[in-house]
């Protein structure tokens, strides 16, 4: 989840950031819709191209440790299968460097047509991302970046400011009206340059209210026990506030188990990433959690298309270019009550 502050990235909207739909799909796809589709958003409908020319794509995923990681290799995996004329070569995914500099130069030697990369950490990946590059295969970089951009033919993540000016502005906008309201955050791992990035997008957003006040903030390390842990600090902290900021659904798991041992049900709860279990709480509107904002791993869905677009030469339908774009920055949708059936299919386990 990196930092793509560049003025070269290209901010698509709502509907490729959820089911990465027409715009990234109808140049590359070839399968109709499968009507027993499940949750995954890579079962989403696309559209009944004719086949193309045969693709082989390396995949180097992450170590499914955490909902989000193992919802990205799954988007991967399956909306590879929608189209006959890929195959994916994926590698079992790990979180440590050098082992995945081994996979990737495994797929390297393979002489895959076109390689996705998800590198447990980009500038550790910078330079076997260059020597594909080199190769003759182009990269399509998953979210962390690499330290340059000659390493990668393409980037496509999410927007981790983004995610923040969108929370606050939607907390904003529900306690406009309130006078002297307080509000909380629940970071993710501080050290991580994408907790900064959502930290600042909300006290940007926060900016334009100036009723609103944030007054704590606590890190956790975007697990369910820290969560718990971190949001029990919080709540014995502050005995009253009207909204609370989760950076991560995962975490927020442990923050509702807290809230709920506390019998707090005083203020609104936002979520962060699109947990399935965080849409279904939103859905039943049973509990403080009102809204989540998308982090979504269709981005590994739409990698794959861009990934079978450069492997056969095609730029993306709806653009006036014959080339795919070099950035792709997903757009950070609010999801509460009133869509959230629309983004269910988006939700990950």
């Amino acid at each position: 989840m990196p930092d793509m502050t560049s003025r070269r990235n290209i901010l698509f909207g709502a509907a490729a950031a959820v089911t990465t739909g027409g715009l990234l799909t109808a140049c590359t796809s070839n399968e109709p819709s499968d009507k027993g589709s499940s949750s995954k958003a890579a079962d989403q409908p696309v559209a009944d191209d004719k086949p193309g020319k045969q693709v082989t794509i390396g995949f180097a995923g992450p170590q499914a440790d955490h909902g989000w990681l193992n919802a990205i290799n799954d988007n991967a995996k399956e909306r590879a299968k929608k189209y006959s004329d890929v195959t994916l070569e994926a590698t079992e995914g790990s979180n440590d460097t050098a082992a995945q500099i081994g996979q990737v130069e495994t797929l390297i030697n393979k002489k895959v047509d076109v390689l996705v990369i998800l590198p447990a950490d980009g500038k550790a990946l910078t330079q076997v991302g260059l020597k594909a590059m080199r190769a003759g295969i182009p990269v399509v970089n998953l979210d962390r970046i690499f330290n340059t951009p000659q390493a990668y033919r393409c980037w496509v993540g999410g927007d981790n400011y983004g995610m923040g000016l969108a929370a606050g502005n939607y907390i904003g906008e529900q306690l406009k009206d309130k006078k002297n309201a307080k509000v909380v955050e629940l970071a993710g791992i501080d050290n991580l340059e994408l907790t900064k990035q959502r930290s600042q997008g909300f006290d940007d957003a926060l900016k334009n209210f100036p009723n609103i006040k944030k007054v704590a903030r606590q890190a956790a390390d975007f697990t369910v026990e820290s969560g718990q842990a971190k949001m029990s600090q919080l709540l014995q902290a502050q005995k009253s506030f009207d909204a609370l900021w989760n950076h991560d659904d995962d975490q927020g798991v442990g923050a509702l188990r807290a809230i709920k041992q506390a019998g707090r049900d005083d203020f609104l709860m936002v979520g962060g990433a699109g947990a399935l279990s965080a849409m279904q709480a939103i859905e039943a509107g049973d509990s403080v959690l009102k809204a989540t904002v998308l982090y979504p791993p269709t981005m590994a869905a739409s990698a794959i298309d861009l990934a079978r677009a450069l492997g056969q030469g095609k730029g993306i339908s709806g653009m006036a270019e014959f080339e795919i774009p070099a950035h792709v920055t997903l757009f950070s949708a609010v999801v509460d009550k009133k869509n959230v059936g629309q983004y269910m299919p988006t939700g990950f386990r």
